[in-house]
């Protein structure tokens, strides 16, 4: 690949501090993470959006989730088409090789991806409606959710109410899954889903019993 280049300066910077003192003062951690392999006890499925760090929500070390990024942190159905499905593969490795206790989605608050379904849904976002549109097809996956908040009054009120419908479509489409349904309903598997509000820092959890989000 000829077009490639070297890392940007102020990244290499970044990384020989890293070197020099995180990974200087953990080095026995890194050493076992490296020969006894990894052991997450959750998978995290979350936003690409450069905002959210679930790591440093939860104060999470290397090695403790197993995390998998897309565009507004949305799990397809299980459809085993022969076509290329990242986040599926990501699924069914978690829960069948790595065996992971937890499986949580993780939406956000002003997500770029959902704002791009809202508008596609409601016509003002031709371009994402262009079979083209890699973003457009992705986001079709929550026009279920869209459907069930079209109706809300607000556009800030509606942006919110389809961030969390991200969550939930996501939630329904993980029990599609044969290994994860057979492992939430074996008691090896749990499912959470989570909303976080970037500009004061909270988060919500989904509580089944209410169908509501609460705050944690």
């Amino acid at each position: 690949m000829k077009l490639a280049k070297p890392l940007p300066a102020y990244l290499v910077q970044r990384f020989h501090g890293w070197k020099a003192t995180t990974f200087s003062e953990n080095k026995a951690w890194y050493r076992r993470l490296a020969d006894e392999g990894q052991r997450p006890r959750a998978m995290v499925i979350s936003c690409c959006d450069s905002r959210v760090h679930v790591t440093a929500i939860f104060g999470a070390d290397q090695g403790e989730f197993f995390i998998h990024r897309n565009i507004a942190n949305l799990v397809p159905p299980y459809e085993p088409d022969g076509n290329q499905h990242g986040t599926s593969a990501a699924i069914e490795y978690a829960v069948t090789a790595l065996k992971v206790a937890h499986i949580v989605i993780v939406g956000h608050s002003n997500c770029g991806g959902v704002k791009g379904c809202l508008d596609m849904c409601s016509g003002h976002a031709p371009e994402l409606e262009e079979k083209t549109s890699f973003v457009g097809r992705w986001m079709d996956l929550l026009r279920p959710g869209y459907e069930r908040i079209k109706d809300i009054e607000g556009e800030t009120e509606r942006a919110r109410a389809l961030e969390k419908q991200a969550i939930l479509v996501s939630l329904d489409n993980l029990m599609t899954f044969p290994y994860v349904e057979e492992a939430v309903k074996s008691g090896k598997l749990s499912l959470h889903g989570l909303w976080n509000d970037i500009g004061d820092g909270g988060l919500e959890q989904f509580m089944p019993e209410t169908g509501t989000f609460q705050a944690v």
